[in-house]
């Protein structure tokens, strides 16, 4: 049997495109370094995730030199589709279709995420749970896991907007499908998520996201 599946999606960092609501206080190249400290602290989740295989959907296509330099022990699966919910949809299916019992993906703006939620959404899944999602207190989603293609239900919604988990439940229960929900986290897009994450951080064990708190340290 073939082991479940953990993705992240990313995309290359590139200074005037990455992570660009954040500045001021930031400027181009120093969300480039932020951005890279939240990947490399979600791969390193991901590695203590066991019995799973893992891998990195990534955008544009002509970064994978740039994604094997950073993580050479996981897969690189350049991403299809026009939008977020096709680009899903195409993961989650190509994984499900080629007998993955069950496949979660991940965001990679979310660098202090739980161990345990990983773990958690892959239990409800193996329970038997239809769908799993990780609410954001933005309305958004930071994880979704099935264990069956879903074609619809990513299609269907409009993504990056404050009703996509309200609407992707919708359908989720109009497909009579069983979803389950973790506890809810935050992504960092805006300054506000910023320093929620610098006070985070401050209060916590130094062990949880180095390489985003190293860059915090040394730059704010």
């Amino acid at each position: 049997m073939q082991p479940n599946a953990l993705f992240v999606v990313a995309k290359r960092p590139l200074a005037g495109y990455t992570k660009t609501r954040l500045y001021p206080p930031l400027n181009p190249q120093t969300a480039v370094l932020l951005y890279e400290g939240f990947l490399r602290d979600t791969l390193e989740l991901m590695r203590q995730v066991p019995n799973v295989r893992r891998g990195i959907a990534f955008l544009p296509h002509d970064a994978e030199n740039y994604f094997r330099e950073i993580a050479p022990d996981m897969d690189l699966i350049p991403q299809r589709g026009n939008n977020l919910g096709e680009r899903l949809d195409h993961l989650l299916t190509d994984a499900l279709q080629a007998g993955t019992p069950c496949a979660v993906v991940v965001n990679s703006d979310s660098p202090t995420l739980p161990l345990t939620y990983f773990h958690l959404a892959f239990d409800y899944l193996n329970a038997g749970a239809d769908l799993v999602l990780g609410p954001c207190d933005d309305g958004g989603y930071y994880l979704i896991g099935l264990r069956q293609p879903q074609p619809r239900l990513l299609r269907d919604v409009t993504m990056s907007t404050p009703t996509v988990l309200q609407d992707t439940l919708a359908i989720a229960a109009e497909l009579g499908l069983q979803s389950k929900l973790l506890p809810i986290w935050y992504d960092v897009d805006t300054v506000t998520e910023l320093s929620r994450l610098q006070r985070e951080l401050a209060n916590t064990d130094p062990r949880i996201a180095p390489h985003t708190r190293r860059f915090l340290n040394q730059m704010l």
